[in-house]
This record gives structure tokens, C-alpha cells and sequence, in this order.
């Protein structure tokens, strides 16, 4: 009997050739995505001596020294929080606004859809269309500023004035229309599974409607919203095309990225990039602690 069961058990186990074909596909599939990220890595720590190609001339810091010291002429620093900052205040703008939307789309709305399909648009337009258009609306603006300022006889001001284009406008904008849409899949997601019974024991209990939304509504939908945020940042914090025309006067880290793969021939260049990867990295991994220290709270507080 006991060796019936491992027959049954070793057969139950064996594996048809059809997975394995899909398990090999996988691991191409793996290594395609994550491969150039390892040889980015891996050369940013090149010896004094080594160049952007394999083979390596030794193993060092050294390229991560000399990007603290500065990469020509551009301000690697000031780059940095740029993007920080703009990550940031895309990051809230777009947890507000998903939540927002979510809490509204729960009840009937005169033209919900066409509102729906008009925020969504923007992810199936190209990108760098998305920024010209941005670009030029606020060419626009400025223009009609300009011609206000000079009715108004303000000389001084129309003399200082540059432009409305800048990291929390044209910008924060442009950026916007990448992350808002996936924002409120999440939520619209969230909410349509979400069970209205507890907002309506909150109320019997005698909550208003911003305690229940406080106290109930928001521990139980934390962890999509941390989800939300996280997406807003990371989105942000490595877009190009969306900020390229959209700008203004000043660059993010991803522009001073690119400007820097046709100028800088070192492995600096893949220092920074790592730099970068790794925040990317941080903050998912911030994002799956919060989530892990929510759900054991949650678990606390249930009672068993």
C-alpha cells in the first residue's frame, strides 16, 4: 500500500514536456527583462581602468566616487531632487485624486462613462504627443499672460517674466496623465468589490460620513492606496517622453540620463543608472512593508 501511494505520488509529480517548454520560455522571457539591468550592474563597477563593454579591468567603487564628484557640467544633485520632489507631489496628487474619483464613481454620475474613457484616453495616445501638446498649451498660456501684463502696464514684471512651464505646472500635469489612469483602475477595482454593509454599520453606530470613511472606508482600502502611490511614483520617477517638451527650463534625472548616454564615456553613466534603479527598488520595497505592517494590524485587531 505504501508503495502504491509513492507510485501514485511520484507520477502525480512528473512533470509533461509541455511545462517544461513553458518553463524555459519563462526563463528567456526573465532574462530578457531583468538581463540588461544585471549587465548595467555589473559594469558600474569597473576598475579605474574599465571601460562601458565586458571583459571587466578589475572590480571597484570607483565609478560611484566620481559620480559624487560631478559629471561635467551637469548638477547630478540638483537633478536628483528635482525628480524627487516632482515623484513626490505626483505620487499625493495622484493617491488624492484616484481616491477621489473612486468615492464619486460609486454613485450615478450624468456622463460617468464619457469621463471614465476621456481620463483613460491618455494612456493609448503617445507619449511624446501627450508632451508637445502640454508644451504648446502652455506656450499659449504664456503668450496670454505676456498680453496681460503688458495691458496692464506691469513693465517690470512682463521684463522678469519667463514662463509658466516648470516642475509642479506643465510638468506635474504631463505626468499626471500617465499615472492618474492606473490610479483609478486600482480604485475603480478596489471599489467595486468593496462591501457597503460596513459604511452602513458605521452610520447605524452613529458615525458621520467622515469618520466612516476614516475609521472604516480607509484601513480597509490602505493597502491599494499605498499600491496607488507607489505606482505614481515609480511611473514618475523614470519618465522621458512625458517630460521632454514639458519641462520648461529645467531637466529631471531621466533627461540628464539621456543627454549624458551621447557626452559621457565611463562607467559613471552606469553608476547613475543603478542609483537610480535602486530607488526604484527602495520604494517598492517600503511600499511591501507598509502593506505587510497594515495587513498585522489588521490581523491584531480582528478578533479571533
Amino acid at each position: 500500500m505504501a508503495g502504491h501511494a509513492t507510485g501514485h505520488k511520484t507520477g502525480h509529480d512528473r512533470r509533461s514536456p509541455g511545462f517544461w517548454l513553458l518553463a524555459g520560455f519563462f526563463s528567456l522571457f526573465v532574462l530578457f527583462m531583468y538581463g540588461p539591468m544585471l549587465v548595467i550592474f555589473t559594469l558600474s563597477f569597473q576598475g579605474p581602468e574599465g571601460g562601458l563593454t565586458f571583459p571587466m579591468r578589475g572590480f571597484s567603487l570607483h565609478w560611484y566616487q566620481e559620480l559624487a564628484k560631478g559629471l561635467g557640467v551637469v548638477d547630478i544633485a540638483a537633478a536628483l531632487r528635482r525628480s524627487l520632489t516632482l515623484g513626490i507631489a505626483v505620487m499625493l496628487a495622484t493617491v488624492l485624486l484616484s481616491v477621489l474619483a473612486g468615492l464619486a464613481f460609486r454613485k450615478r454620475l450624468v456622463g460617468a462613462s464619457v469621463l471614465f474613457f476621456v481620463v483613460v484616453a491618455s494612456l493609448i495616445m503617445p507619449s511624446i504627443i501627450v508632451s508637445l501638446g502640454i508644451g504648446l498649451e502652455f506656450r499659449l498660456l504664456d503668450g496670454i499672460i505676456q498680453w496681460g501684463l503688458g495691458r496692464l502696464g506691469a513693465e517690470e514684471t512682463l521684463a522678469n517674466y519667463g514662463t509658466a512651464m516648470g516642475l509642479y505646472t506643465s510638468a506635474l500635469g504631463a505626468h499626471l496623465t500617465w499615472t492618474l489612469p492606473f490610479g483609478l483602475l486600482i480604485m475603480f477595482a478596489v471599489f467595486n468589490r468593496f462591501n457597503p454593509a460596513y459604511e452602513e454599520a458605521a452610520r447605524d453606530l452613529g458615525a458621520t460620513p467622515w469618520q466612516g470613511f476614516r475609521h472604516v472606508v480607509l484601513p480597509l482600502i490602505a493597502p491599494s492606496v499605498i499600491g496607488v502611490g507607489m505606482f505614481g511614483f515609480t511611473l514618475s520617477w523614470d519618465e522621458i517622453a512625458r517630460t521632454s517638451q514639458a519641462i520648461g527650463d529645467v531637466n529631471t534625472l531621466p533627461l540628464e540620463l539621456q543627454g549624458l548616454t551621447s557626452t559621457v564615456t565611463t562607467p559613471s553613466i552606469y553608476a547613475l543608472g543603478t542609483v537610480t534603479t535602486l530607488v526604484s527598488f527602495l520604494v517598492m520595497a517600503l511600499t511591501l512593508l507598509l502593506v505587510l505592517i497594515l495587513k498585522r494590524r489588521s490581523a491584531r485587531r480582528t478578533p479571533a
